[in-house]
């Protein structure tokens, strides 16, 4: 049984219809929602999800307000959070990291480099099969409306989003990598979507259903890495998604063992 407390976080990145596939992910693994110590951020599952989603020029900006036991409103004016961190994996660990410094003497601090501490399990909601859409000698002879739209999409969306996603990946696998613990990493991403399948606004019957069908067939391929030279998501080894996240469950089993069994400071609450 582990003796050090690890720091868990769940990421998704992504947004739109595509979410459907790491809810079907998280519907095999089963996840427990807490509210946190702030009751101004205690908000409906569906306002954060609406706001969260709405990417712009696809779906409307987000309004809603909530208000704390002493009847203080605060309002939220939303778009799509992809906007500013389209895989918001770094983001999830500095918040839990200033939370527990903070708030949690259980924990031992946390360094900022300290990422051996954590488990993170990072989901996506899937991306467009790399397909060559754009080359140089094209994205040269483009003025502000190419950038905008070309080949029935959005270039610059494109470039923004993908980079953005693809650069915290690169730079995580690459700290747990170095730390020689990959294992507390774990991204599960598809980049291979395919017509209606990697839209963000499709939400027909057909197309829900066939977004739980990648969920699916996900969980049973092999776990994956980005090729740091060709930007790809390549096996690693034999042992599937599904299998993967049965070790972190037990993981995370054990970790609550072994929080009721401490006090603060990792000290045994009931010393023989």
């Amino acid at each position: 049984m582990e003796t050090t407390k690890l720091v868990t976080v769940l990421s998704i990145d992504g947004g739109g219809i595509r979410g459907i596939i790491p809810g079907t992910i998280l519907a095999f693994l089963e996840s427990e929602l807490q509210v946190t110590n702030d009751p101004s951020t205690d908000a409906l599952l569906s306002d954060i999800c609406i706001g969260t989603s709405a990417a712009p020029t696809y779906l409307p900006a987000h309004y809603f307000e909530t208000k704390d036991p002493e009847g203080k409103k605060r309002d939220f004016n939303l778009i799509d959070g992809g906007v500013a961190a389209n895989n918001p994996t770094l983001v999830a660990m500095s918040e839990v990291s200033k939370v527990i410094n903070r708030d949690s003497p259980g924990f031992f601090p946390i360094k900022p480099t300290d990422c051996k501490r954590f488990l993170v399990l990072s989901l996506g909601t899937g991306t467009a099969k790399i397909e060559k859409k754009y080359d140089a000698n094209e994205a040269a002879r483009w003025g502000v409306l190419g950038w905008l739209t070309s080949n029935n999409s959005s270039p610059l969306v494109d470039v923004f989003a993908q980079a953005s996603s693809d650069l915290v990946d690169f730079h995580l696998g690459t700290v747990f990598q170095a730390l020689r613990s990959e294992e507390n990493y774990l991204r599960i991403q598809d980049d291979s979507l395919t017509g209606t399948l990697a839209s963000v606004d499709i939400a027909t019957k057909e197309n829900l259903e066939n977004l739980v069908k990648v969920g699916e067939e996900l969980l049973k391929k092999p776990v994956s890495r980005v090729n740091l030279e060709t930007g790809v998501y390549e096996p690693i080894d034999k042992l599937t998604n599904e299998e993967a996240l049965v070790k972190f469950a037990e993981i995370l089993s054990r970790q609550k063992q072994l929080r009721q069994a401490s006090g603060p400071l990792g000290k045994d609450a009931n010393p023989k």
